[in-house]
């Protein structure tokens, strides 16, 4: 991205001879114009990649690399010279990062306001915030733990989470290095090993512990900071070392060719986004080592003649710019157009668009920022007018979205009945010039949660709780005590239970874990042995309460391409409950999408009661369902079949009755399922004979 700053005692040394092997103090410190063909290289395969393939190329990767050469190398030789400075370095860095970045986010806000859908406005914010002060990648990292929010669409200010890494690098490593200072206790080839001793040890327990992260939670590693340390410390290692290095000029025009192409080829053949940053980011960190080792060799079949070129170098200058700006154009491009993928003129124009505004950002605002006689204090000035601006555009569409979120109506009401308009037989009574609940910008949060409930660690799997509801009169004891337990369909039922529950003093007590329906396997994933586990403890804690239910799912896969199915696990689980004398009310899954669709933003982008929102309920509900044609499904077992409240006989729409059906792609609102309680209340008292 960014060039960082050459040594200002060398300055920049144009032309640099081919020498088979300069000096090590001349190549760690002169301006090397292969790096910024590195640069360009790596900001066009992030480009390129993120437009017309929807994936990872390993590019970031190589800016943590080359960060960590520059700035390793720049800060031992201050070091070295005793003249390493925090405020200084910290206040060049800022003036470098800082203006561009903020411009940015201020742009991103401003047409997130006009032109994303409601629905996305929360999550955006929150990124937008964390972005601003440089966290955006713990946000995404607490995001991809987070099971509700591992289903949110991609922001237009997500790509921040790289840059947010970088900054935190650059606020560490100055300490990092005068520590090392401190204890080497002098300047030279000691300052150099003590270095060496420290980048190797961080390199190898950050490395360690990527690949051990990358195993057990790929997505948390993918965003983790301490992750991606090792890829900083490579460059520091080799900023180091370079000096030894020293190759015959044959083969480094190989090794700048095999850095080419391992590059290049990262992406193709990896899946970067599902494997990084374990082992296999050595893959593209190592492609930039060895570009880096090779140099400028002077060879007309060099790598290096193409990335030392000026029109390469020039693309380098705008790799920051460019990668900043591209995705949000990207993200835009897709809202607008209404479109999941780009094709060859849409990226062209994407492409083109962002090369535009990065040439426009590099020269009218980095530039002259950086070429400006400020001082420190000036420079801090600035960053915190830029963070005060960034902060004020948020802020103010943070109000404007909560007064949209503030004007709802209450479900059930005579324009808002929801399922109720099905029961009733009045569907075509609804006015539908009424404005849906919930409000679209609130959407994405109307899942069922456990307010007023009381959570306690499970006796049997002490690192989980199980919440219990309230009641009308705690003092007097539940009529009935029922059990919910699978994952999060299972829960988005409770929205109808709660209701049932206080009318009729029955205490739920949910088991609930994401991802884990309750089987006797792992459905969602066979080697999720935690899930496993999980399933087991809740049986034990079901027989040591034996309560007068248990409350769960039927089916599940109720997807246009899939076969709705009763997986054999899910009838096991449900005799192991008739074995302890349990009854089970299991309900029939719901409709669900494309991961890639979501029905809030279909419907504010298409209008509302349009069809393509929803789905053609034979592609997703057969005429029979699963569970009439399981093998030995136990007598204990009732079900519930609300298929005909989310469908009628030829659609399942993504609103009912003025209630937005779902508040993602696949989980049904808290709002809707609330309305689904009159009908819920009757099924149970019908099924239990309550």
């Amino acid at each position: 991205m960014r060039p960082d700053p050459v040594d200002p005692a060398s300055g920049p040394v144009p032309n640099v001879p081919p020498a088979p092997a300069a000096p090590a103090t001349e190549r760690a410190r002169r301006f090397r114009p292969e790096l910024q063909g590195l640069r360009a290289l790596a900001v066009l395969l992030v480009v390129a990649y993120h437009v017309w393939f929807g994936r990872v190329s390993g590019g970031v990767d190589v800016f943590f690399v080359i960060s960590g050469f520059l700035i390793t190398g720049q800060l031992f030789r201050a070091a070295a010279r005793g003249r390493l400075r925090f405020r200084p370095t910290w206040a060049r860095q800022a003036a470098r990062l800082l203006p561009a970045a903020f411009t940015v986010l201020v742009v991103s806000a401003v047409a997130g306001a006009l032109l994303l859908p409601e629905a996305r406005w929360q999550q955006t914010l929150h990124e937008l915030f964390a972005s601003a002060v440089f966290l955006e990648n713990w946000q995404l990292a607490a995001d991809s733990v987070d099971y509700a929010a591992q289903h949110n669409t991609q922001s237009v200010v997500q790509h921040f989470w790289s840059l947010s890494i970088q900054v935190q690098f650059y606020v560490v490593w100055p300490l990092l290095i005068a520590v090392v200072g401190l204890v080497a206790g002098q300047a030279g080839e000691r300052l150099r090993g003590h270095l060496l001793l420290t980048l190797s040890g961080l390199f190898a327990a950050s490395l360690t512990f990527s690949v051990a992260l990358t195993i057990t939670n790929q997505p948390l590693a993918y965003f983790h900071s301490l992750t991606r340390v090792w890829e900083f410390a490579l460059g520091g290692l080799l900023a180091l070392t370079i000096d030894a290095i020293t190759l015959p000029r044959r083969w480094r025009v190989v090794l700048g060719w095999v850095g080419v192409v391992g590059l290049i080829a990262c992406g193709a053949l990896l899946r970067v986004d599902a494997v990084f940053p374990g082992i296999a980011a050595l893959w593209p960190t190592g492609a930039a080592c060895l570009v880096l080792i090779a140099g400028m060799t002077g060879s007309r079949i060099g790598a290096d003649r193409i990335l030392g070129s000026r029109p390469v170098g020039y693309l380098g200058d705008l790799s920051y710019s460019l990668y900043l700006w591209h995705w949000p154009v990207l993200i835009f491009f897709l809202v607008v157009r209404d479109q999941e993928t780009v094709g060859l003129r849409g990226g062209l124009a994407i492409v083109g668009l962002s090369v535009v505004l990065a040439v426009l950002t590099h020269h009218l605002i980095e530039e002259p920022i950086r070429r400006a006689p400020l001082t420190d204090r000036t420079r801090w000035r600035g960053a915190a007018a830029g963070l005060a601006v960034v902060l004020l555009a948020g802020g103010v569409w943070q109000f404007e979205a909560a007064q949209r979120a503030n004007e709802t109506a209450a479900v059930g009401d005579t324009d808002h009945p929801g399922a109720m308009a099905i029961h009733s037989g009045s569907i075509d009574d609804v006015d539908p010039a009424v404005e849906l609940i919930p409000p679209m910008v609130t959407a994405p949060d109307d899942f069922y949660q456990f307010t007023g409930w009381a959570c306690a660690p499970m006796t049997r799997y002490p690192t989980a709780e199980a919440c219990t509801s309230p009641r009308p009169d705690p003092a007097v004891p539940p009529a009935k005590r029922i059990v919910v337990v699978g994952d999060s369909h299972s829960q988005q039922y409770t929205a109808a239970l709660a209701p049932v529950a206080q009318r009729n003093n029955w205490e739920l007590i949910d088991m609930l874990k994401g991802a884990c329906p309750f089987s006797t396997t792992s459905e969602v994933d066979p080697a999720n042995l935690d899930c496993l586990n999980w399933n087991a403890a809740v049986v034990d804690e079901i027989a040591d309460l034996h309560p007068d239910a248990v409350f769960t799912l039927a089916s599940r896969d109720v997807r246009a391409g899939l076969t709705e199915v009763t997986p054999p696990g899910f009838v096991a689980a449900w005799q192991r409950m008739n074995e302890l004398g349990i009854p089970v009310i299991a309900a029939r899954d719901n409709p669900r999408f494309d991961t890639s669709f979501s029905p809030p933003d279909c419907l504010q982008q298409r209008g509302r009661g349009a069809a393509e929102c929803g789905v053609p309920r034979a592609d997703v509900y057969g005429p029979i369902p699963p569970y009439q044609l399981a093998p030995d499904v136990p007598p204990n077992v009732t079900f519930l079949d609300f298929s005909d409240h989310l469908c009628d006989a030829a659609l399942c729409p993504a609103e009912i009755g003025n209630v937005l059906v779902y508040m993602d792609f696949n989980h049904v609102s808290a709002t809707y399922m609330t309305s689904l309680a009159p009908v819920m209340e009757e099924r149970l008292h019908q099924a239990l004979g309550w």
